[in-house]
């Protein structure tokens, strides 16, 4: 099968077109070794296009051990893959797991429509936003030297996240006003490069309404939206997504 490997700010993908439904998506075996960095291809996370009659395309995504979520960086890679390969124009729909979505491609960017959220909740010293995965935000003074892998595993499976676990981000305030952000991401299960969701969690919680730029190891992120005492709406996530080589493999 022929694959897209992405990038968005760092956050990495293995991106498959699966209209004709060729893909064994319910082998997580499967998905965990594409996923591996040494046996197979490497990434953050594996994405199925497939056909929907409910928009332009349904975005299927997969955490390396084979769970599914929603992720807002994989979004905009599959949004600008979709483009590519003429499902979309400058603009489209997509379905994911939390529902349906906009997306917007400028020269610069690749903007995503997230599903409303309700407003953030105090806890365990930070905050617990819900942004179509489950984040917790943890402002700190310096991320430099933090033991973001350390901290992020402790908290990650702490009883008021039970169940599931949440994603967990360490987040500095600059003078400026914009916010810098380092993310333990759950089915990963290691820190990356940056996490969509886990950036616009940061700015609902700790930003302010209108734009807010998010700086991530891996880039920069804009995250927009208005917010009232329901929650966070019209809540828009930009940045940029690139494919970086494709290939094929004997699955």
């Amino acid at each position: 099968m022929r694959f897209y490997k992405y990038q968005a700010t760092g956050n990495d993908f293995i991106l498959f077109d699966n209209r004709v439904g060729a893909f064994p998506q319910h082998d997580e075996a499967l998905i965990s070794r594409l996923c591996d960095r040494h046996f197979g291809i490497g990434s953050d996370g594996l994405i199925l296009l497939e056909e929907t009659p409910e928009a332009d395309f349904k975005m299927v995504f997969f955490n390396p051990d084979g769970s599914r979520s929603f992720c807002g960086n994989g979004s905009r890679a599959a949004v600008h893959l979709a483009h590519t390969l003429g499902m979309i124009g400058s603009s489209g729909t997509f379905t994911a797991i939390d529902g349906r979505h906009e997306s917007r491609i400028t020269k610069e960017t690749i903007e995503i429509h997230m599903a409303d959220a309700r407003p953030a909740r105090p806890l365990l010293d930070g905050y617990f936003v819900d942004t179509g995965s489950p984040h917790y935000i943890l402002e700190v003074n310096t991320l430099e030297e933090y033991d973001v892998t350390g901290n992020g595993r402790q908290l990650r499976g702490h009883s008021a996240f039970a169940p599931a676990g949440a994603n967990i981000n360490f987040v500095a305030r600059h003078a400026d006003g914009t916010l810098a952000i380092r993310t333990y991401e759950r089915g990963v299960e290691d820190e990356t490069l940056s996490c969509g969701t886990g950036v616009t969690a940061a700015a609902l919680a700790l930003g302010r309404p209108g734009s807010n730029t998010i700086i991530a190891r891996g880039g920069q992120l804009t995250v927009r939206y208005r917010q009232d005492e329901q929650g966070y709406h019209d809540i828009w996530l930009c940045g940029p997504a690139v494919c970086t080589f494709t290939g094929e493999i004997d699955i």
